[in-house]
């Protein structure tokens, strides 16, 4: 049956219920047992059509959610589309006269169309683990967050926040944490790529696509270099780590320093920590062995960087100095990024070296949240 066969099917039994209540009431008497029995098949069969016509009308629903997200995710690609085709006209100068493919004018010139801007923000979060590992903020403005210290046992200074057994109407000592604040404010960056006139010319070039590209990479890599070494007066990063220790010797790191310095990040933030090192550190690494001969660095495809140091994904970044390693979750990084990425197409400026310069402004900040979640190791100075 349909909806509105169902419907009818539910009046009719409603008015034939109505039908024997008021026959034994005009006749001043009880149901029958027959009447009683009738009356329940009858609240049976109503029951039933109702649990059928909601199910009807959910099915509906999903359905016409499905069809209105099929047919936004074609509008999507549509649009999609449509920029791309408008930025790679506007890229090449083309003059275009049809409505589609062209850009919005605005006073200051033409305004990027934002799937473009967020092909750029995906790539950078794909490319830098650091920033995409770390607590994002997407807000714009100035953000505190609550602070609270690597805990330290033998410090007076930063108190534990204590649980005991208590007595009946006995007061309760106190101890509370010692919470700061930071701040997250944005600090400007530009990214500047050079395009070659002759690639742009070239019209069977992926010219959205080289862009793209070489504008999350510039980003990508500049933003990684502020999160682990930081700018004073800037975005400081894991500069301003305290959770640190430095190497036993100054000749290198040994199996030591690297279970001590693992070991300073308590268990409750393990599950995600990883290594991040350079090139030079990694490779010195590679040559440290166990007791019974085995290396303690491991190739193992089923991590994410395809090696393991004491069971722990290894992360090698150009932007690290020799002698020194961080280990733990970075979440424990806070980081505010605008997605807000002006980019601006500059004709002119390079013309002289055949070239179009395309810049890409963004704000961001970064600052430690969480000092039990990060560790640094450091190579014992003279």
């Amino acid at each position: 049956m349909n909806e509105k066969e169902l419907i009818e099917k539910q009046n009719d039994l409603m008015t034939r219920a109505d039908e024997i209540f008021n026959k034994a009431k005009e006749e001043t008497r009880e149901l029958t047992p027959d009447e009683m029995q009738e009356l329940a098949e009858i609240r049976d069969d109503i029951r039933r059509i109702k649990e059928a016509l909601g199910l009807d009308r959910e099915f509906k629903d999903l359905k016409k959610n499905a069809c209105d997200t099929k047919k936004r995710s074609v509008e999507d690609e549509a649009q999609e589309e449509n920029d791309v085709k408008a930025f790679e006209n506007y890229v090449r100068g083309y003059v275009v006269h049809e409505r589609a493919g062209e850009l919005t004018k605005a006073n200051n010139g033409a305004v990027i169309p934002t799937t473009i801007v967020n092909r750029i923000i995906k790539k950078v979060y794909d490319i830098c683990p650091i920033l995409e590992k770390s607590t994002h903020y997407n807000i714009k403005g100035n953000l505190d967050l609550p602070y609270y210290p690597a805990y330290d046992e033998t410090s007076e200074t930063t108190p534990n926040i204590t649980v005991a057994y208590q007595t009946e109407f006995v007061a309760m000592a106190s101890t509370t944490g010692n919470f700061g604040s930071i701040n997250l404010t944005g600090f400007l960056a530009g990214a500047l790529s050079k395009v070659s006139r002759s690639l742009i010319n070239n019209a069977q070039f992926d010219i959205v696509g080289f862009i793209v590209d070489e504008m999350a990479y510039q980003i990508s890599r500049f933003i990684e270099g502020e999160l682990l070494n930081g700018t004073v007066g800037k975005v400081t990063g894991l500069s301003t780590l305290t959770n640190t220790m430095t190497s036993a010797e100054t000749t290198g790191f040994n199996g030591d320093d690297l279970i001590d310095v693992q070991a300073k990040v308590k268990d409750v933030y393990q599950k995600d920590a990883i290594w991040i090192m350079s090139v030079a550190t990694r490779t010195s690494l590679r040559k440290l062995k166990d007791d019974m001969g085995r290396y303690l660095l491991q190739d193992d495809i089923s991590l994410p960087f395809g090696k393991s140091l004491l069971g722990k994904p290894v992360y090698v970044s150009d932007n690290m100095a020799n002698g020194k390693i961080y280990y733990g979750d970075m979440s424990g990084l806070a980081t505010k990024i605008s997605e807000d990425i002006n980019i601006e197409v500059l004709r002119e400026k390079f013309a002289d070296e055949h070239a179009y310069g395309v810049i890409g402004w963004f704000e961001f900040d970064s600052k430690v949240q969480n000092e039990q979640k990060i560790a640094s190791l450091t190579l014992k100075t003279e």
